[in-house]
Parts: structure tokens; C-alpha cells; sequence
């Protein structure tokens, strides 16, 4: 290969102009993997610095993109090339939620975003959106949409598709419109968690759920309730709706958990283990345990969903479902700045799959 340099270009251009040419005359196709920057530097005999400079104005111009921990490859879409302007900046859109962000849920996805942009030479910033819903002036930003799924003006999502804004949304989702969207895959979830508790020899198993009426669920609390009936299902056990204890208020709080598992222990024939939907209620479920003088988990297994912080430092140490939601973050960019199309009518979508975590706070069934 013929990497001698001879004219007065920059050596980082002429490497950049060099690899477009083998782009263009499909020496390298889509997807293919290119040398990391060590190999580089040596194939160009170059210094890191130089060979580091190259790929990043190749990423900047749309010709390669980067996966963490994996390398860098060729762009299919390639948006220079079409004309497109590249993305250059991420913004977290929200209304009036950055209170919440200290959630892991959030903490964490927010790290999973900021590891694809660094890697790719991406700003990435918070953006309230207000009361006018407005979005950043930058028309070729990119988008990860946080909406609240009762309050959300939807037809202002249809006028940003139409102005062509490039827009990803996680955690609720609008397949009906035809918005890239990423979630948890909150059925699998519950489905998860209760199976873990069958799998102790568990039949009587309550529900702590939010909400304001069995039909007032929200769309995640939902599916964690559907992969809960599921697991039943499957072990031919029926559902007991006296089993759900239904906690309505804003947020998730202790009081709800500890409030919903004395419900459940009043009845005639009490669950032998509970599935709080949160960690917030299964911590405020385990205090209730105790003020009925109840051992977890030798009288009764609590089950969590979130794997908050503090979870693993519960006495005893909490079981929980983690949502993965740093893969969840990787992915709303990763679609953002490699997979999306101009003029593609396909729905992008993905759903990260959450992972039980086994502690200390669910054993076997009592005999």
C-alpha cells in the first residue's frame, strides 16, 4: 500500500483524503472496520496525535462512526456525502424533570449517551424544553426525547417531524407515529422478577403497584404487571387481583410500599412473597415487615425493580431487576448518529432487556 506523502497537505488530511478515496472506490464498504489510531499511526508512519485527528474529522463528517470498546467502521449513510450536515451535538430534551435525574434510571443513561458522543466527537447537553415545548435552534441537532406520557402534547412531536428534526425518544414511546424510540423492556422485567419468586416455591405473591386505579397504570408499571401475570400463566396459577395492592401519588416513596404490604398481609390468606415495582416501595415494604415483627426472608421474600444505590446496603440486601439503562442511553445515540435515515420510512426501535439481581431479601417459600 502506497502511503507515501507528496505534496504540503497536513499529514491528518492527507489520511483523512486517502480513506475517502478507498471509500469512494469501494476498497472500503460499509461497515467495514478501519485500523485503530496505533495501527494507523504506523501504516501512515505518523504519530498518534495525527492518526487520532483523522478519525475524528472523518466521525465529524459523517464518513465514520465509533462503537465503544469495539473500534471504528465506515458509515452506510453517508450524510457529507449526500449533503446532509452531520450531528455534532446531543441534546437530552425534557419537560421540567431535572429533578428526577438523580434516579439511576436517568444518571445512568445520561453516562451511556456521553460515552457514545465522546466517542464520537459529540457535545452532549440537558435541554428543557418549557412549557412552549422548545427545542434547540440547531436544526441538524439530535434529539433523545424524554415525554411525560399524560401530560405530552403529541401534535407537537408530528410538527418537529415535519421541520425534520432529527429525534429519538426512550423511556415512553409512539410507534403509531413512526419515531425512532429505545426502552426497557419492562414486560421481561416483571416477568423476571416473579419467575425468580416461583422459582423459590412461591404461589402467593402481592403486587405493589402505582397508580390510581387498576385501569390508571402507567405504560411501564403496566408491562411489569402483564410479565407478572405471565409468570403466573405459565405456572398454570391463577390471578388474584386481591393480590394487587394499587398506591396512588405522585412519584415513588417509602410510604407507598409500606402502606401496600400491611394491606396485603390484612388479608385472610396473605401473599408469601411481594414484587414491589419500585425499590423505593420494596424498601418501605421491608420497614412494614418488620413492625409486624416478619423475618425476610424467612417469613417473607421482598422483590424490588430499579437497583437503586442503596439497594445492595438494605439489611438485608435488596433483590431487584436492573433496567440496564446505560445500554438504553448507548442506544438512543448510537440511532441518532448511525442509524437514521433521511427519506427512510423504516421504524428504528430497540428494547434493552433488564437483568435479575439476586440479594439477600428473597429465599424460599415458608412451609
Amino acid at each position: 500500500m502506497d502511503t507515501e506523502k507528496m505534496d504540503k497537505t497536513p499529514m491528518y488530511q492527507y489520511i483523512v483524503n486517502d480513506i475517502k478515496r478507498k471509500i469512494e472506490s469501494g476498497e472500503l464498504k460499509p461497515h467495514d472496520p478501519l485500523p485503530t489510531q496505533i495501527d494507523l499511526a504506523k501504516e501512515y508512519n505518523t504519530s498518534e496525535i495525527t492518526s487520532r485527528r483523522a478519525l475524528s474529522d472523518l466521525v465529524q463528517e459523517g464518513y465514520v462512526y465509533r462503537i465503544r470498546g469495539k473500534g471504528s467502521f465506515i458509515q452506510e449513510n453517508m450524510r457529507a456525502a449526500a449533503g446532509s450536515k452531520p450531528i455534532h451535538t446531543i441534546y437530552f430534551a425534557h419537560q421540567n424533570q431535572i429533578s428526577n435525574f438523580n434516579h439511576p434510571f436517568f444518571s445512568e443513561m445520561f453516562d451511556g449517551i456521553k460515552d457514545v458522543c465522546e466517542e464520537n466527537g459529540v457535545a452532549f447537553h440537558l435541554w428543557d424544553i418549557g412549557q412552549h415545548y422548545e427545542l434547540p435552534e440547531d436544526p441538524d441537532a439530535g434529539i433523545i426525547l424524554l415525554t411525560i406520557a399524560d401530560t405530552f402534547d403529541l401534535s407537537r412531536l408530528t410538527a418537529w417531524q415535519k421541520e425534520g428534526r432529527k429525534l429519538v425518544t426512550v423511556h415512553f414511546y409512539y410507534p403509531h407515529l413512526g419515531i425512532p424510540y429505545v426502552i426497557v423492556d419492562n414486560l421481561t422485567g416483571g416477568y423476571l422478577a416473579t419467575q425468580h419468586l416461583l422459582s423459590l416455591g412461591h404461589r402467593r405473591i402481592g403486587v405493589i403497584i402505582t397508580g390510581n386505579s387498576i385501569l390508571e397504570i402507567n405504560q411501564e408499571f403496566t408491562l411489569r404487571l402483564q410479565g407478572y401475570r405471565l409468570a403466573l400463566s405459565q405456572h398454570q396459577i391463577a390471578f388474584d387481583p386481591n393480590l394487587i395492592a394499587i398506591m396512588s401519588g405522585e412519584g415513588e416513596r417509602l410510604e407507598m410500599g409500606f402502606e401496600g404490604f400491611k394491606k396485603l398481609m390484612a388479608l385472610e390468606d396473605p401473599p408469601t412473597a411481594i414484587f414491589a415495582t419500585s425499590d423505593y416501595k420494596a424498601i418501605g415494604a421491608m420497614e412494614a415487615a418488620r413492625s409486624l415483627g416478619m423475618k425476610i426472608p424467612e417469613d417473607v421474600s421482598v422483590m424490588g425493580y430499579d437497583d437503586v444505590k442503596v439497594s445492595q446496603y438494605t439489611y438485608p440486601s435488596l433483590s431487584t431487576v436492573s433496567q440496564n439503562t446505560r445500554k438504553l442511553g448507548e442506544r438512543a445515540a448510537e440511532i441518532l448518529l448511525f442509524e437514521l435515515k433521511d427519506g427512510d420510512g423504516q421504524l428504528l426501535k430497540d428494547e434493552v432487556v433488564p437483568t435479575l439481581i439476586h440479594r439477600e431479601s428473597t429465599g424460599p417459600a415458608p412451609r
